[in-house]
């Protein structure tokens, strides 16, 4: 059980753990997990609405913690495991990603606290997905109440009793959600499926790619993504894109890039071989694309971010839609460009798809460039894949000439600067 986060990552194609309170992915406006991140997009001058006490009271209380989250939420932690000690085992290992991911989490409460749709919506998924770590109704009161005890502890200089009573007010309202999802996707779905690992595919001295066949049945999209636990950090849980469309054969594949502080990253590279067994969670994502839809598609994936844009593709190519795609496959050399014959393969087999492989000159970025050169894509749909500062610059050209800011979706950027484990 994590608490709390958003996507981090531990490479361009993995996202992170969502936790008790969640992320701060996307917009109380967006659709879904896989779309556009409003805070890469220049902000229009819209009325703001006048908020609620309770938003109020809420909002005073966090700018009071900001200066001092780590050490609210060491505090928290500390006083959950000495009031709770049988939680512990639910959490990782180690602690120190996790202490992050609860300011976060705290600060997506607050920006959604006045929007009912938007909090439903948003924790409606993460009651769903902490299934996974064995979170149960009765762990949501403890959680709260630890969580009360270090908020007024730090934000004493503006803490009374109807702070106090908006704090209370607002989880309550959150745990309930999160509490009645999960109940109602345990009567559809197992809380995880294990997978074995039927082939391991080191494409680089850092990057491999794996194929698993789960234990049943697995629906999925593409353009989604998953949890991965591995038998040697377990309660860690990272997120990867699926690399490939569904399969006939029930096969997942998955593309991982092994960093340097990434524990699990570097165990799926390093470690891992066939026969090992992995646990999955849910699929969950939307950066998917719509059937029915028939404009163009431009889409640009770095690293090992080029993963969900092969799904993509495949999907596209497998349900025989001739809609014009361009992709764009960015590198910082040679040697990165892992995936190439199989995209350019896809080239080769479908006249409606255009891959451009775009390797970085002289340390120097050069997809916002190629993007630029080959456009115009103001009439496109646009895909965006990969490392953070690759989404930026790709997400800035696509606004920049032209393309509309609700026609562009991408993996999250905040979190997956915060390296996975």
């Amino acid at each position: 059980m994590d608490v709390p986060t958003s996507r981090s990552a531990d490479d361009g194609s993995s996202r992170g753990e969502d936790g008790w309170f969640g992320s701060r992915t996307r917009p109380p406006s967006d659709p879904g997990d896989g779309a556009p991140d409003s805070r890469l997009l220049p902000q229009r001058a819209v009325p703001v609405p006048q908020a609620s006490p309770d938003a109020a009271l809420i909002r005073r209380t966090m700018v009071e913690l900001t200066p001092v989250a780590d050490e609210v939420t060491s505090y928290f932690y500390a006083l959950l495991f000495v009031r709770y000690p049988g939680l512990r085992p639910l959490f990782p290992p180690a602690m120190d990603v996790q202490r992050d991911r609860l300011f976060k989490a705290l600060l997506t409460a607050v920006e959604r606290v006045d929007d009912a749709s938007a909090l439903a919506d948003h924790f409606q998924r993460l009651g769903r997905g902490h299934r996974k770590y064995g979170t149960r109704p009765e762990h949501y009161p403890a959680v709260g109440e630890c969580l009360i005890g270090a908020l007024s502890r730090y934000a004493a200089a503006v803490w009374d009793a109807e702070t106090e009573a908006a704090w209370v007010r607002a989880y309550t309202r959150i745990s309930q959600v999160m509490i009645d999802a999960a109940a109602a996707d345990e009567l559809r779905a197992p809380a995880w499926w294990h997978a074995e690992i039927v082939s391991h595919e080191l494409r680089t001295p850092d990057v491999a790619v794996l194929t698993l066949r789960p234990d049943q049945p697995y629906p999925f999209l593409a353009g989604q993504y998953t949890a991965l636990e591995t038998p040697w950090w377990p309660r860690i849980w990272r997120h990867y894109s699926f690399a490939s469309a569904p399969r006939s054969d029930g096969l997942l594949t998955f593309h991982v890039k092994a960093i340097s502080a990434g524990w699990v990253s570097r165990a799926l590279v390093h470690r891992a071989g066939p026969g090992d067994v992995l646990r999955l969670g849910p699929p969950t994502g939307s950066m998917t694309v719509d059937a029915t839809g028939d404009s163009g598609l431009v889409c640009v994936g770095g690293g090992t971010g080029i993963a969900p844009i092969r799904a993509l593709v495949e999907d596209l190519a497998e349900r025989a839609v001739r809609r014009p795609v361009e992709v764009f496959y960015g590198a910082r050399s040679q040697r990165d460009l892992y995936d190439i014959d199989t995209m350019l393969g896809l080239q080769r087999a479908h006249p409606w798809l255009e891959v451009r492989p775009v390797v970085d000159r002289d340390g120097r970025p050069q997809l916002s460039h190629a993007l630029r050169t080959f456009g115009p894509w103001d009439a496109h749909e646009a895909y965006v894949s990969g490392p953070p500062a690759m989404i930026r610059s790709g997400v800035d050209a696509l606004r920049d000439i032209g393309v509309p800011p609700e026609r562009i979706r991408h993996d999250a950027v905040e979190e997956l600067g915060v390296a996975g484990h």
